[in-house]
């Protein structure tokens, strides 16, 4: 088969377009912005790229065209493919009907950590040899793709004995053990003839609901319109199945209120919780792993922040769901590299550290930069930030941003002229040093200026951002 995938350099699209090839589909694909690292990826896949959406990159032979959710009506390809009758579906139900029947589905959902949490349980599943297949919204580092099949056959002996109503260890009601596929379950709508959230189509046997704030303005107008829909990815999720969900969000235990047939298991820093954590460092790099209140061993990794401690039980969780033996992988998580673009190094030059991170949300950012702190003591953190969401973009996020930057000593600011808010009133209430710009280069230009040894130079931006950070990596190296 033939598919053309429109928004192919999408998170989403991309590892779709991966998995098809994997499958022996013949792939090609158009978008609007084509950028590292997806582009990359694709690339290295041998599928042939297209740049804007002309209703002529779509081949005639082609057999599907699979709709990323960025396109909408009146977009030319769309209105090419309606008018000429031709076959479409959307990237979520594709992989409904092509990747995971046969599958058990372990489903990570949330506003934030989504990417982090589904790379650390696709590890932690490769680690106790499960061979998972997964989508992953990003480029993972150990695995050096966003999206894999993993195995396809079912074990020849073996069975499942938890995820029952009886409890772990019961064998009344055994089932035969399929092969994972641990897929990044976005809350975001499926298609511009689809507007459910793209979760639904899924239908996981373990499910992650990692946190659940206000975002996605654009087709959210409140958080209860968010929490209906993970109301609707609980209803899925079967009774031997598993929630594992965060017990210190007010806001996911109303979802739960709404409905639960499913066994849940809470996790975070409360002991009392079935999953929790004890820090043994400030910045989340160690930390004890307890299990209903028991110790079962420590976590070392490169990882920061209290976020990623979340993340990190979570996935432990989800992995003793199906039957892993937790403890054994543990060891595993000091090898872990994360996704690329999540507080990622570029490089050093001359005592100046520059990062690249996928920031699109304000308690995102603050989080981010919390766990740098902790790292880098007194060190200065410069951020470069670029709003780009389409929630950040209609300002929805506009009053928080400056408490998110309260730990940033100085702060770059890329207010474009088609921005249709204010930036003005964001750097006036920063608490440290910060300037609004118009463009890159001129952003650039002011981190050339003041940045010094012993800096931190983060790149907050959930898009390309010009290639920003490369190019103040590169500059570096040329004055060094």
């Amino acid at each position: 088969m033939k598919l053309h995938i429109l928004g192919i350099a999408g998170t989403f699209m991309g590892g779709v377009a991966a998995l098809a090839r994997e499958l022996g589909h013949v792939v090609e694909g158009s978008d609007q912005n084509i950028y590292p690292p997806m582009s990359t990826q694709l690339e290295q896949l041998g599928i042939t790229l297209k740049q804007g959406y002309l209703p002529g990159h779509i081949a005639a032979d082609c057999d599907d065209i699979v709709i990323g959710n960025a396109l909408s009506r009146g977009n030319p390809a769309v209105e090419a493919v309606l008018d000429a009758g031709r076959r479409y579906t959307s990237g979520a139900e594709w992989l409904r009907e092509q990747v995971l029947p046969g599958r058990d589905v372990l489903a990570v959902a949330g506003t934030h950590g989504k990417t982090t949490t589904t790379t650390i349980l696709s590890f932690l599943l490769e680690a106790a040899g499960r061979d998972p297949g997964f989508l992953i919204g990003g480029v993972a580092e150990d695995f050096g793709v966003s999206a894999r099949l993993g195995s396809c056959d079912q074990p020849s002996s073996g069975a499942t004995r938890h995820l029952l109503p009886g409890g772990e260890g019961s064998e009344a009601s055994a089932l035969p053990r399929r092969p994972l596929f641990v897929v990044e379950a976005d809350e975001y709508d499926t298609a511009f003839f689809d507007k459910r959230s793209k979760f639904v189509h899924y239908r996981p046997l373990v499910a992650i609901l990692n946190n659940l704030e206000y975002d996605h303005a654009d087709i959210f107008p409140d958080v209860a319109a968010i929490q209906r829909q993970f109301h609707h990815l609980v209803r899925t999720v079967p009774q031997r199945g598993r929630l594992i969900v965060n017990g210190h969000d007010a806001h996911l235990a109303e979802v739960l209120a709404m409905g639960c047939w499913t066994p849940v298991e809470r996790f975070g820093f409360d002991p009392a919780f079935e999953w929790s954590a004890r820090k043994l460092a400030d910045d989340g790099s160690r930390f004890v792993v307890m299990r209903s209140g028991a110790e079962i061993g420590v976590v070392e990794w490169s990882l920061l922040g209290d976020h990623n401690v979340l993340n990190g039980l979570a996935a432990l969780a989800a992995c003793a769901a199906v039957g892993v033996d937790v403890v054994a992988i543990l060891p595993a998580l000091v090898r872990f590299h994360s996704v690329k673009r999540r507080l990622e190094v570029i490089g050093e030059c001359a005592g100046i550290t520059v990062y690249d991170d996928f920031a699109h949300h304000p308690t995102a950012i603050a989080t981010t930069l919390a766990g740098l702190r902790a790292k880098v003591g007194e060190a200065r953190i410069v951020v470069a930030m670029e709003p780009r969401s389409n929630s950040m973009r209609l300002g929805a996020h506009a009053e928080a941003l400056a408490p998110s930057l309260d730990l940033a000593d100085e702060v770059v600011f890329l207010a474009r002229p088609e921005l249709p808010w204010d930036a003005g009133k964001v750097i006036a209430a920063l608490t440290g040093n910060g300037c609004a710009v118009a463009d890159v280069d001129a952003l650039l230009a002011v981190l050339h200026g003041i940045v010094r040894a012993g800096d931190h130079v983060v790149f907050m931006s959930n898009g390309g951002f010009d290639g920003a950070p490369r190019r103040c990596f590169a500059a570096l190296q040329a004055r060094a």
